[in-house]
């Protein structure tokens, strides 16, 4: 009797890291059915209880993907080639308000743009936040903003750590390390505040911005805490002009992105109040850096353990 009166919440980006943490928060929750959209269904099935093609770059294939659906969660991927998110996710609003969806949940950023009064460029943010108008006007019943953090897998893989000069092993970043402004966070733990959402309309429904911030902190902070634990790590804050002239693709974006922190804090103004009622959306104090770095990333025991 109690399965059909689950509530079905369609996610998209369902294999991704935000879309995946959804699934999985959504499907613990157990008071909804999960619809995960991909473009191939057939690599993922078994992923939820209903697995659907869906391409958000073909909008025609949007309109069965939410049939029946009461809830959407939408996640965009701006790195991915080609990509235009305004045009993504006007497609998927559009589609959802067609299929009579109920609640519409947007996984946003900060406007830099706007904060900064055009000081700092930093597109991958400002683009995100510009879709929030097209969420708000759309006039769904409910509509709710989840803020994705700096992921904290994301501050010491492989391709942020570099050798130093002087031998040590560390981060090179265009960032005053004792300025503490970034909101960190699993990202694993987003799904639970989506989840939270989606079951307390009435409190999160109603155009509500639900950060996850498991820390804040400053980038020495971060260095002082892996090394407590056992890591031999530093930091060197070199020239943005340096930084930004780095070969890799984004470079000068990221060199922005790091002016903007050091100004503004990654959230951009002080939200202690939307972390607060995130948290208790979600039902759930998330982890703290020094308790994800412990499991997630730990040292070295010493040589001999380089096996392992």
């Amino acid at each position: 009797m109690e399965r059909t009166n689950k509530k079905l919440i369609a996610v998209v980006g369902a294999t991704g890291l935000q879309g995946g943490a959804v699934v999985r928060a959504l499907q613990a929750n157990k008071q909804f059915k999960v619809r995960a959209l991909t473009r191939n269904p057939a690599k993922h099935s078994g992923l939820a209880d209903e697995v659907v093609q869906a391409d958000l770059n073909r909008p025609e294939t949007l309109t069965s993907a939410f049939e029946g659906a009461h809830g959407v969660f939408l996640v965009t991927n701006f790195w991915e080639e080609g990509t235009d998110e305004a045009k993504q996710a006007t497609a998927v609003v559009r589609a959802a308000k067609d299929a009579g969806v109920k609640h519409f949940i947007w996984s946003t950023l900060p406007n830099v743009e706007a904060i900064s009064g055009g000081k700092f460029h930093v597109p991958h943010f400002t683009g995100k936040a510009k879709i929030d108008r097209i969420v708000r006007e759309a006039g769904f019943v409910n509509h709710t903003f989840v803020i994705a953090p700096t992921y904290y897998h994301g501050l010491v893989g492989a391709s942020v750590l570099h050798k130093q000069p002087d031998g040590s092993t560390g981060w090179a970043l265009p960032l005053d390390p004792t300025v503490r402004c970034l909101h960190m966070g699993d990202i694993t733990e987003l799904g639970s505040i989506v989840a939270g959402a989606f079951a307390h309309p009435d409190e999160a429904g109603n155009g509500e911005y639900l950060p996850l911030v498991g820390d804040f902190m400053s980038f020495s902070e971060i260095v002082s805490t892996l090394n407590q634990q056992g890591h031999k790590f530093s930091f060197k804050q070199v020239p943005k002009e340096v930084f930004a002239a780095a070969s890799f693709p984004g470079a000068a974006e990221l060199a922005d992105s790091f002016g903007y922190f050091q100004a503004y804090t990654y959230l951009g103004s002080d939200s202690r109040d939307q972390i607060a009622l995130a948290n208790k959306i979600a039902g759930q104090q998330p982890t703290k850096f020094s308790a994800w770095a412990q499991v997630n990333f730990p040292a070295p025991k010493n040589a001999r353990s380089g096996a392992r």
